[in-house]
């Protein structure tokens, strides 16, 4: 079984690499990373692997582009890693805090390099812990102040960029103005190892990232898009333990990228893999590759 899921993730893999070059042309990608268990050669134990995720979703700003995701398989969680994944990308990285991003990001005033926007879900997070385990008022004001936000994206979500922009600089900047100058003013009442002020400086030193979809429409307020791919896989990691090799970790990314977003299109997985195969084995041309990913899928 193993060898055919190897011999099937090497068919595949031309088609996951198509799909990882489309997801550069976007304008916006989502990416995040999560860890896969893999056995070590002679070792008689897994070794910590990674799944790099990128994912490219234009229809919450009206885009009319098929959203994809393509996992990538690494030994390690390093910028390295994500640098070389995305190696030419232009455009926005809408991603967590984690600083292994923040080397890919365009210097102050350039024109070369990524935009990185920030999630402010996970800014929620941070808060939110704090508000349920010690009910810190200023954990409580923060989130009802927050609310407002998602109540905007609510009511923008898959209109136009322009209109997505107008709406919040005519409301949520006021928001995330006073959310600032809250935190501001509150950070020099606290001790410096406290929860609280962690979790404001976390949002703090990510300020401009965090503001950044004030400005621009085609932004999301979080990472939540690339947080759902990833879901599946974690569930499958629990069920599976752990990849059985490097090679068994590279062909897991390579059949769940399609499969993920053949099921992110409304497409019958094991239809369009079942008839994809078939195609592959009778010989399908290289140069009619397009045709063959799920978005294209027809009965």
């Amino acid at each position: 079984m193993a060898q055919w899921m190897g011999k099937v993730g090497f068919e595949l893999e031309p088609l996951a690499a198509y799909a990882l070059a489309r997801i550069k042309q976007g304008e916006r990608i989502f990416a995040d990373e999560t860890t896969l268990p893999t056995l070590a050669p002679g070792a008689g134990k897994a070794k910590t692997a990674y799944l790099w995720a990128y994912v490219r979703d234009d229809r919450p700003f009206g885009g009319r582009d098929p959203p994809l995701v393509v996992y990538r398989f690494e030994d390690s969680r390093a910028g390295e890693c994500v640098a070389r994944h995305l190696e030419g990308y232009r455009g926005i990285l809408q991603v967590d805090g984690y600083t292994a991003y923040h080397r890919l990001a365009r210097p102050e005033g350039a024109n070369e390099g990524v935009q990185l926007a920030a999630c402010w879900s996970h800014v929620r997070r941070k808060f939110y812990e704090l508000h349920v385990s010690d009910a810190s008022m200023v954990a409580a004001q923060t989130l009802e102040q927050m609310a407002a936000l998602w109540a905007v994206e609510d009511s923008v979500r898959g209109k136009d960029a322009v209109t997505r922009r107008q709406a919040r600089q005519a409301e949520s900047a006021a928001v995330v103005s006073t959310l600032l100058t809250f935190w501001e003013k509150e950070l020099p009442k606290l001790s410096r190892k406290s929860k609280l002020a962690e979790a404001i400086r976390y949002a703090l030193t990510r300020r401009a990232s965090l503001e950044r979809f004030l400005s621009d429409g085609r932004i999301e307020l979080d990472s939540n898009t690339v947080e759902r791919a990833i879901r599946p896989q974690t569930i499958t990691r629990k069920n599976s333990l752990f990849a059985g090799s490097d090679g068994g970790g590279r062909t897991w990314a390579a059949i769940a990228s399609l499969l993920t977003t053949a099921k992110m299109n409304n497409v019958d997985p094991h239809a369009w893999l079942t008839q994809t195969l078939e195609r592959i084995a009778n010989g399908w041309p290289n140069r009619e590759i397009d045709a063959l990913m799920p978005w294209n899928y027809r009965p």
